[in-house]
């Protein structure tokens, strides 16, 4: 009898364990949620309240962005320019170099060898982002000038090597995730057929794991949108419309610390371009990550 009440206690203790900790797990959870709705919340009425005293065709076709000027002009279209210029500069650089790596490791590398290799590639991402600035100013822009002496101080491409840089691990890491989920059946099925090992990795490998390629691609290009203070230090603060990566741009982040510096009136239009240049990352961001998963989930089924 004492057994069995001891046995009831012990198991209605786990039960009541068990419930707790899915609590306490719903309520993080349920955070995250009411997180994500407050940022969304605050960033749509800050941006309704500015589309009353701007109008919106101004907003988003205009090419001249001075909000602190007078007199004022929001034209949104140099904050976007720049920002594509670094992302799509900084992907020539990283996508390229992160599927290579991530073949090498995934298909050629020693296990000993990847053991080292990647850890010692993860470190870049442990980097912070304004080191990855300084390094920037004080080491790739003088490079720049000495080939190039016409090139700015401040200039798109010392920001694109940079941001490359960063963002290198995220594509070689997801890439050779990816690549290393394809089963070995078909590794193997494409070497008793007599194929060599680069006819297997680019004609069976790659292709396979091209769902989760292209979504650690995506997910790269919309780190490099987000990147704020690399961009600030290593390209400048001029917004203007140029497609020469050699001049001084200024993307949507980095006005966005410019502005929040403290000298702009809180309440004041110039002020709330802090919110609507924000909701417009946030919407370019929340697409390119949508269609990431899009993919994954697209695509990923063809091959379990």
């Amino acid at each position: 009898m004492l057994g069995w009440l001891c046995a009831r206690m012990v198991n209605g203790y786990s039960k009541l364990k068990e419930r707790l900790i899915e609590h306490i797990l719903f309520l993080y959870a349920a955070l995250s949620i009411f997180v994500t709705i407050g940022i969304v919340f605050i960033l749509l009425s800050e941006t309704l309240s500015f589309f009353r005293d701007v109008s919106v065709f101004e907003f988003l076709f205009g090419t001249r962005w001075s909000p602190m000027f007078t007199p004022p002009r929001f034209g949104v279209l140099p904050l976007v320019n720049g920002t594509l210029l670094v992302a799509i500069g900084s992907s020539i650089i990283a996508l390229p170099l992160g599927i290579s790596s991530a073949v090498y490791l995934s298909e050629y590398a020693h296990e000993r060898v990847r053991s080292l290799l990647k850890p010692l590639l993860e470190i870049l991402a442990g980097v912070p982002t304004i080191v990855y600035g300084y390094f920037a100013v004080t080491f790739v822009t003088p490079l720049i000038r000495r080939v190039l002496p016409e090139t700015d101080i401040f200039n798109a491409a010392s920001a694109c090597i940079v941001v490359g840089i960063m963002i290198l691990p995220m594509v070689s890491s997801l890439s050779e995730d990816a690549l290393r989920s394809v089963p070995r059946s078909l590794r193997e099925g494409a070497y008793a057929l007599g194929s060599t090992k680069y006819e297997v990795t680019t004609k069976v490998v790659v292709p396979s794991a091209l769902s989760g390629i292209l979504a650690s691609f995506i997910l790269a290009v919309s780190r490099a949108i987000g990147e704020t203070m690399a961009v600030t230090l290593a390209a400048g603060a001029t917004p203007v419309m140029t497609l020469n990566f050699f001049e001084s741009i200024q993307t949507m982040t980095a006005y966005i610390v410019q502005v929040s510096l403290g000298d702009t009136p809180a309440g004041s239009v110039a002020y709330k371009t802090i919110f609507v240049i924000g909701m417009v990352l946030f919407t370019m961001t929340l697409v390119m990550n949508i269609f990431s998963q899009w993919i994954r989930s697209r695509y990923q089924e063809v091959y379990d």
